[in-house]
């Protein structure tokens, strides 16, 4: 901008007028002086700036010349946030060192605060936050709900994007209310739409029984919470970490998530309290007994694991998502190869020769799996079969393998339970199967009958039956009766029926069967040598006509392998039928579950 003043201003007066007019038009300003025809003085407007970066240092700045820094509004929000993240009253918190007990954001810290690690956001801060902050007494009380006593968010935990939901014991104990459930669906449903998986970091006593309406029996109440988990199983893995007494409602999220892990000392999980239960049925219980970890670990197969502290819990966790994809559209993450940690040529020297003589299956699977790579779940329920995922030439496999050494591998009710919901779950993300087969079948008497053989061993076969991955079957020793049809047989449509050398096939073993069909010829032998001489033939005619060269030869197997090459032929076979199709017939869903 060009200005021209009287002849008589001084060049002090024409500097003063064009720094004036320059601050004020926010441009450059040429004064002349009289009839000057050059400019008397030039002000140049200064039109750099500094961004404001005033935050949480209170530091101000400049921009467009003016001094910015945050304003009370601003201040008085991260006053009601600092608060909030305090979490219920004081001492509900001095209380929690005393069970060995995180408070909840430190929890968070622990889990999602590594290097490679983040806490991303949190969603509903500010749920029930007009139903108790303070009113500008200071004065603390019973009635703080910061939160709605219910964390949810987004993190990133071992590289994976997930969701996450944690309860505040220090709020009412972790119960659920209105806002908290609200803030619970809304997590399921964005897990559903982003297809990642979710984290349930319980420590609740259930629903607020005071403050139950609006959220306990309406359409987005409360009961949505396992509508909610059923449309997302087999959809995303749903992994639950239990920190406290989950009770009633709250006890029904880790039953529904995939994978359960309890904290030793620290939580328990059923159906009602014990003074419900004293009230009820007279029982008299502590809630250790009623439904600690040991009692879901050996008894009720409600907990895959359990962990010894936190700090445990967290990386039995991290190990567990190795072998899980982020949803059912993905295969599971590969691996580096690694060697077994010990040598394959120690495989059939594992194996007793005789036919019922029993070891532990874990040895040959320590030959067989990447080394570091064996993650067994559920290991004190059902002992009789041997659940794990595990890599063979870094890539991830789910084992089901019958335990000579328990029952002598004998299927009960409760492994073949825990069988069954392990396939269930390996086939709905993508992890390959192997089956490891030495069993004298269905376990019979009238007490397993009273427990549900007949049902229980159905859904094992129904599963085998139902799964789609890549599965591969090895008759490592024994496979007797309908053991053969639970632990994918030739039947039930593996890419693959491997034998070993010290392999069987037959519908009942040598002593069985020779009394099924000799007792009454070898009963008229009164020689008791040569009655002894007569079976022992018949049972060597028996095994001549069971052992697995004879399956091979009639290609009811397809192939004997020497045990020492049994991983890379495993590896070889898994490679190759990574990609095979597979389709069920066209119907809604089957009818046994």
């Amino acid at each position: 901008m060009n200005v021209r003043i009287a002849a008589a201003a001084t060049e002090d007066e024409a500097s003063a007028i064009a720094a004036a007019l320059a601050e004020h038009l926010r441009d450059d300003v040429e004064v002349y002086v009289g009839d000057e025809t050059e400019p008397t003085v030039v002000h140049e407007f200064e039109r750099e700036t500094t961004k404001s970066t005033a935050g949480s240092d209170g530091v101000s700045a400049k921009e467009d010349g003016r001094a910015l820094e945050p304003t009370d509004r601003e201040r008085r929000l991260r006053a009601e946030i600092e608060d909030i993240l305090e979490g219920g009253p004081e001492r509900y918190r001095e209380q929690l060192p005393e069970e060995d007990k995180l408070f909840v954001r430190d929890r968070l810290d622990l889990w999602f605060g590594g290097e490679d690690d983040a806490f991303l956001f949190e969603d509903g801060k500010f749920a029930a936050f007009d139903d108790w902050h303070p009113d500008g007494t200071g004065e603390e009380t019973d009635d703080r709900l910061p939160a709605d006593g219910l964390i949810t968010g987004a993190a990133t935990f071992e590289g994976r994007d997930v969701h996450v939901m944690a309860n505040d014991y220090t709020v009412k104990r972790g119960s659920m209310a209105a806002k908290g459930v609200e803030k619970f669906l809304r997590m399921q449903q964005r897990a559903l739409k982003t297809g990642r998986p979710v984290l349930y970091l319980m420590d609740s006593s259930g629903g607020r029984i005071d403050q139950q309406s609006g959220f306990f029996a309406n359409r987005e109440g409360i009961g949505k919470y396992y509508y909610n988990h059923s449309m997302l199983s087999g959809r995303v893995p749903q992994i639950c970490v239990l920190y406290g007494p989950c009770i009633a409602g709250a006890a029904y999220t880790p039953v529904f998530a995939d994978f359960t892990i309890m904290v030793e000392g620290m939580s328990a999980m059923a159906i009602a309290s014990p003074r419900m239960v004293r009230m009820v049925t007279g029982e008299d219980i502590d809630l250790a007994e009623l439904g600690g970890p040991q009692v879901h670990a050996r008894e009720s197969g409600s907990a895959d694991l359990v962990a010894e502290s936190e700090e445990h819990a967290r990386e039995l966790v991290a190990k567990l998502i190795t072998y899980l994809p982020n949803n059912a559209d993905e295969n599971p993450p590969r691996w580096e190869p690694s060697p077994p940690e010990r040598s394959p040529d120690g495989i059939d020297a594992v194996i007793p020769q005789h036919p019922n003589k029993g070891y532990d299956v874990r040895e040959v699977i320590d030959r067989m799996v990447d080394a570091g790579s064996y993650f067994e779940l559920r290991p004190d329920y059902g002992g009789e079969i041997v659940t794990a995922y595990a890599r063979i030439d870094g890539r991830p496999i789910g084992i089901v393998a019958n335990q000579p050494s328990q029952r002598a591998g004998a299927i009960f009710p409760d492994a073949a339970e825990k069988a069954a919901e392990f396939i269930w779950k390996s086939d709905a993300f993508n992890i390959p199967l192997l089956y490891l087969c030495d069993t004298p079948g269905f376990m019979a008497g009238s007490q397993v009958e009273k427990n549900g053989i007949l049902e229980k061993g159905k859904k094992m076969i129904y599963a085998t039956s139902s799964a789609t991955v890549p599965k591969q079957t090895v008759v490592v020793r024994k496979a007797y009766g309908a053991g053969i049809y639970a632990m994918g047989g030739p039947a039930y449509d593996p890419e693959s029926v491997i034998g070993l050398p010290s392999g069987e096939i037959a519908i009942m073993g040598p002593e069985a069967a020779i009394n099924a069909v000799y007792a009454r010829k070898l009963s008229e032998i009164d020689d008791p040598d040569e009655r002894e001489r007569r079976e022992r033939e018949l049972r060597e005619e028996y095994r001549e006509d069971i052992d697995v060269h004879r399956m091979a030869s009639e290609v009811v197997i397809d192939e004997i392998v020497p045990p020492s090459t049994l991983r890379e032929e495993l590896a070889a076979r898994f490679a190759f039928y990574e990609d095979v199709e597979k389709s069920l017939p066209d119907k809604k869903h089957g009818t046994i579950l």
